[in-house]
């Protein structure tokens, strides 16, 4: 028997007809089809199903899919942009982070994470906020590289939108005060 689900996924409401134990991996996977979530040890130990869920890390192998009606659900497709690579996806490119990359879309997510609540995280503290995704082909030095120079990005990104959000012209009130105050002063909107 299945039942109806509404899930909000990388932005999108989506409706599904899912088993009642369906996991968050296999809905993500099999019925939205978003195929970079991957499914590694069905365990919960190697982190390559890695979701954020509500801005936090999930194991969506381990997870039930109707347990997440109504929280925001991001995969490593969330990062897509027609423009450019995410930060953390460039800075895997540029460290030679990646071996055969079947691992790499549960670190983003987990360093995605990691990474927003603690911009400044020391190499250590981010060994420590990866440690529960396993790669089996690398020696970490790489991913750490890669996360190290990530934090950089995602720092001077935000340094940028800060400089950019100081020089925009401050306006006060809502519009409609601001359309009062522009018609009592005369002049048109």
């Amino acid at each position: 028997m299945k039942i109806l689900v509404k899930l909000d996924v990388n932005g999108h409401q989506r409706e599904v007809g899912i088993r009642a134990h369906a996991t968050l991996l296999d809905v993500v996977r099999d019925d939205l089809g978003l195929m970079g979530t991957k499914r590694g040890c069905d365990m919960g130990t190697c982190g390559c199903c890695t979701v954020l869920v509500d801005g936090r890390p999930v194991l969506a192998c381990l997870s039930l899919a109707a347990d997440f009606e109504g929280k925001s659900i991001e995969t490593i497709e969330s990062l897509h942009s027609e423009d450019s690579l995410h930060p953390l996806q460039t800075a895997f490119e540029q460290a030679g982070a990646t071996q055969c990359g079947y691992c790499t879309p549960g670190f983003i997510m987990t360093a995605k994470a990691l990474l927003r609540d603690q911009p400044d995280a020391t190499r250590e503290e981010i060994a420590y906020g990866i440690s529960g995704n396993m790669c089996r082909c690398t020696g970490y030095v790489k991913i750490l590289d890669a996360l190290e120079a990530a934090a950089v990005l995602l720092r001077s990104e935000q340094d940028s939108s800060k400089a950019t959000d100081a020089a925009a012209p401050k306006t006060k009130g809502t519009p409609a005060k601001q359309k009062t105050r522009a018609a009592k002063q005369g002049s048109p909107r």
